[in-house]
């Protein structure tokens, strides 16, 4: 039986590949893997159980245990999450918890934890998977694999375009610090640190609209 395709976009926080990744998987009509989701959602409900955030074996037992689910709505940008039942795609994207889902992050034995819970995504007809080590961790033997990249400055300009409603929206400088301090973490962590695939398409988004990144990636799924 022919396995199933699996494309991995991966790259840095505000260079858009969850946008990217719900729209090719639109188009291609397969399922759809939001890393990022898990590890947030992750948190979240860490927090509203009281979860000790220092103690691994609480975090991995909880882990296991973990209910997530998305859901993808017509004519709607973002994805739908709900955790343990209960729909939280608003608290989810605060960078009160992208901060948080940071930390825990960088602790190796969550992570083979929820590797588990992020590789039961890939299913028939096939699957897009965005994150930080999904061409290079999680699916390291997919046939199509994706890296976006974009300067921080356009980065933090994108975050706070995307938190301009939010009364903890922050300034651009705030913003920054962040996106810089986030980099440097996820780069250096000890555990699946943020690099590209060797394998992978390195595409530069920072000129880019979100048109020209979807045609460069729908023309390496297609060849």
């Amino acid at each position: 039986m022919q396995d199933i395709p699996v494309l991995t976009i991966d790259g840095p926080s505000g260079v858009g590949k969850g946008s990217v990744a719900r729209i090719v998987a639109d188009k291609m009509g397969w399922n759809l893997l939001d890393s990022g989701a898990i590890y947030r959602g992750f948190a979240l409900s860490s927090l509203s159980r009281n979860i000790n955030l220092t103690d691994e074996q609480d975090l991995i037992e909880h882990a296991e245990k973990l209910d997530l689910r998305f859901e993808s709505i017509e004519g709607q940008e973002l994805l739908n999450v709900y955790v343990d039942g209960v729909e939280v795609s608003k608290e989810l994207r605060t960078e009160k918890t992208a901060e948080i889902a940071s930390q825990l992050a960088v602790i190796g034995p969550l992570r083979v934890a929820l590797l588990k819970k992020q590789q039961q995504f890939k299913q028939s007809p096939g699957l897009v998977a965005d994150g930080r080590d999904m061409g290079t961790v999680v699916f390291p033997n997919a046939p199509f694999k994706v890296y976006l990249t974009a300067s921080a400055q356009e980065r933090a300009q994108r975050r706070l375009k995307q938190l301009q409603n939010s009364a903890n929206a922050g300034n651009i400088s705030q913003i920054l610090a962040e996106v810089k301090k986030r980099d440097e973490r996820d780069a250096n962590r000890k555990h699946s640190p943020l690099t590209p695939a060797k394998d992978a398409l390195i595409i530069d988004t920072t000129c880019l609209t979100i048109d020209e990144v979807i045609t460069k990636v729908m023309a390496l799924v297609e060849v």
